[in-house]
């Protein structure tokens, strides 16, 4: 008889792209708008460095208004990882969500898709993917509706209002017993 294991469950950071990741000027779809938050390639360096699988979880809402196109996002988010490898980091996996209850592109307008925070269904998603455990994993965001959907599936949510976002990660990594000062 041969037994089968379940696949062993693991942790990550959820992070929050636009006012987590970057400044939040309001539809940032090139790289020559997008400044890093003090702090974050090295959090998302530290968070690879320490076992968790890593996934930004962002309202793109901007593509249902017309204001930038998917491949616009996706050339921004390569753009990121080349980035991040500069300092031998990554993201394991863009979520994105280009649904809004208004807009101008008809095939991106829809009223309460699930994936649109504060619904989780991003988060749900990367959690079945990955086979991530809920409990050991966390979100970083800086509006209520990060906080609601991480919430909701389990997540420990921290509401980022600034700061260097590094020192906020090695904090809470640190009082979890995953760091050693």
């Amino acid at each position: 008889m041969v037994e089968t294991l379940e696949p062993s469950k693991q942790p990550a950071i959820f992070f929050d792209r636009d006012g987590v990741l970057n400044i939040d000027k309001g539809y940032v779809f090139r790289s020559s708008d997008f400044i890093w938050i003090e702090g974050a390639k090295e959090a998302i360096k530290l968070a690879n460095d320490n076992g968790f699988k890593t996934f930004v979880v962002t309202n793109q809402s901007g593509i249902a208004r017309g204001f930038y196109t998917l491949e616009d996002m996706q050339a921004l988010h390569d753009w990121m990882q080349q980035e991040l490898a500069l300092i031998g980091a990554r993201i394991d996996r863009f979520y994105y969500c280009p649904y809004h209850e208004v807009g101008d592109v008809e095939a991106y307008v829809i009223q309460n898709h699930p994936d649109r925070k504060p619904n989780p269904g991003m988060l749900v998603r990367a959690i079945n993917d990955f086979q991530i455990d809920p409990e050991e994993s966390l979100l970083i965001g800086d509006k209520s509706s990060d906080i609601e959907a991480a919430e909701l599936v389990g997540v420990e949510p921290i509401l980022f209002k600034g700061g260097d976002l590094f020192k906020i990660l090695r904090d809470w990594l640190l009082v979890r017993g995953i760091l050693q000062e």
